[in-house]
């Protein structure tokens, strides 16, 4: 059997007993039939048993079965609500999955254009496994190109872009938009992860990728018209909380550093959006809308 195959039928299990819940194989074989899984053919237990190691290996999600009822059940739903690797592969093999039975409406399906240096993800990704520094080529906006020797620590998917955690040669950490990157080569030198260091941890206090050494802050935002009901589905945050609501607006806080990158998405909601704490960062929002306005030559 195709790989690609194998994958749509593990996929199709997860999301089958996540909304479903409990099953019982013989019910699980008749939802396996009538969507055509397998061409028509049952699903049998010993290749049920096989793709259930299969699917723990591969996205961590344990599939166990009760002894009294003989029902399957995924018995760590968690892990598929965290914001890491596995439920972000699960949902990216899901529309893969569905784009692939899609093909007789292509010219119906509109998609994002994907940035470049995908090229390079592959080659990064086996430099993160064997810890092995990476030379890279690295071309900046408006300025110089350049080469350089790094330790890669981690990847980070940010608003359609990749980019790379990595500590230079001067014990600084770095990072570096796989998009702007010129070359990519696995070199023979081996590096050392920091014991306990943690990608997840090192992002936690940022929004986006920019980690820039700016004094944490607890800011509170109002939101007005539909943009509460937005907030609420796409939390900006991990540490976003709703502390307040009225007619037409709702109050959301965050305790986060508030970097460009944080004041770019709050920007991006227009008048949909006020700072109302700290005044540093409401000032900051009032100085950048100022600008805006003087670009059209209004006070």
């Amino acid at each position: 059997m195709k790989q690609a195959q194998l994958f749509r039928q593990y996929i199709w299990i997860i999301n089958t007993l996540r909304l479903q819940g409990a099953m019982t194989l013989s019910q699980l074989n008749k939802r396996w039939v009538d969507d055509c899984m397998a061409d028509g053919n049952a699903l049998a237990r010993s290749s049920f048993n096989r793709y259930r190691e299969a699917i723990q290996d591969l996205f961590g999600v344990v599939i166990e079965c009760r002894e009294k009822t003989y029902h399957y059940y995924i018995s760590n739903p968690r892990v598929l609500s965290d914001d890491g690797l596995q439920p972000w592969l699960l949902s990216t093999m899901t529309v893969h999955g569905i784009l692939a039975d899609s093909a007789a409406v292509k010219d119906r399906l509109v998609l994002e254009d994907v940035p470049a240096g995908m090229e390079y993800l592959s080659l990064i990704v086996r430099a993160i496994k064997s810890n092995r520094r990476l030379l890279i080529g690295y071309q900046k906006f408006s300025l110089a190109g350049y080469e350089k020797v790094v330790c890669p620590y981690a990847l980070k998917l940010f608003h359609q872009r990749w980019y790379l955690l990595a500590r230079t040669a001067d014990d600084q950490m770095r990072i570096y938009a796989l998009d702007r990157m010129t070359k990519a080569e696995l070199t023979t030198q081996p590096f050392r992860m920091p014991r306990g260091f943690s990608p997840k941890a090192y992002f936690s206090e940022y929004f986006g990728v920019l980690t820039m050494p700016v004094p944490l802050a607890h800011v509170v935002v109002r939101a007005y018209a539909t943009t509460p009901d937005y907030l609420r589905t796409l939390p900006l945050h991990h540490t976003q909380r709703e502390i307040g609501r009225g007619e037409d607006y709702a109050d959301f806080s965050l305790d986060l550093r508030p970097t460009a990158d944080f004041l770019g998405q709050l920007l991006s909601h227009g008048a949909r959006i006020e700072v109302l704490e700290p005044e540093s960062v409401r000032q900051q929002m009032a100085q950048a809308l100022s600008a805006s306005l003087q670009r059209y030559g209004k006070e």
